[in-house]
């Protein structure tokens, strides 16, 4: 993942240190892309240990059109949590709830998850349902039956729905394009936490690429990723310097055990990681 890692060295050489809707500060370039080609290996960052299990749960929320963290933390899935907890903060209900206090009731209570549990109409509502489309539904049957297409998009960004949502789209648009019966992946990311957010989005759309390859009968190839604000917060930057520090591993390998029929049947127990070396994991705040 020699790839990452020049991401967060280009950042810290060139960025430029800018004040951010968080309040945290952050050092930010605007436009970088990296290419993963899948053949050498699932592209999981090796300097510091990536939570696959969050990862992959997400990713089949996002796929199920789920907007409530009710089933991630279910699954013990964390990283969505911050931006509700907010939201309940600030709501007249809150009476001092920790956070553990207000997860436990997300998991307990089915009122309280659908009060507070919901991030409104984020990526798996777009990805499903925009505006009455399901596009990830059509852009599969698409690339079945109309490969070389170049309209194989999906798009979480709706302006419509923007202020609904608890966070606007960060990766916001992806392209599919078949050549050679293999099949790639484009994904735009807006604004992307270099530390933090970038393994996962990198996992997360490498992951979502081998399974509509798998569905559609084509060989997963490359995934490419744009990014416009790709930035650190001023926070991490300690833990950036010691990630770069660090030598990677050779790349793991994600095996699928099974063909579904359709994208929203895969199960987590689908997946299995193999042959993943890592360095120790390297905490870091969220900044909300």
């Amino acid at each position: 993942m020699k790839e990452y890692l020049n991401l967060l060295s280009y950042i810290l050489e060139n960025g430029r240190q800018k004040e951010d809707r968080t309040n945290t500060g952050i050092i930010s370039t605007f436009g970088y892309q990296m290419r993963f080609d899948l053949n050498k290996g699932f592209p999981l960052v090796t300097t510091k240990k990536i939570h696959l299990k969050s990862v992959i749960h997400e990713l089949l929320w996002f796929i199920n059109g789920d907007t409530n963290i009710q089933y991630l933390v279910k699954n013990g899935v964390r990283i969505w949590n911050d931006w509700p907890y907010q939201i309940f903060k600030d709501s007249s209900e809150y009476q001092g709830e920790s956070m553990k206090e207000f997860i436990d009731k997300i998991i307990s209570d089915n009122s309280f998850a659908r009060n507070y549990g919901d991030l409104g109409p984020v990526y798996g509502k777009q990805w499903r349902d925009f505006n009455g489309v399901d596009q990830l539904y059509n852009v599969i049957d698409s690339i079945k039956n109309n490969p070389n297409s170049r309209r194989h998009i999906v798009t979480s960004w709706n302006p419509e729905d923007i202020d609904k949502m608890a966070l606007p789209p960060c990766h916001m648009i992806y392209q599919f394009y078949v050549v050679d019966d293999q099949l790639s992946l484009h994904l735009y990311q807006r604004s992307a936490d270099a530390f933090l957010g970038v393994p996962f989005n990198i996992a997360s759309y490498a992951l979502l690429l081998m399974m509509v390859a798998k569905i559609t009968g084509l060989k997963a190839h490359e995934f490419v990723h744009t990014i416009g604000d790709a930035h650190i917060y001023l926070n991490h930057v300690d833990q950036v310097k010691e990630q770069i520090s660090r030598e990677p591993f050779e790349l793991p390998q994600m095996l699928i055990h099974r063909t579904p029929s359709h994208i929203e049947d895969f199960k987590y127990d689908d997946f299995e990681l193999v042959n993943y070396k890592h360095h120790p994991h390297i905490k870091g705040k969220v900044a909300v």
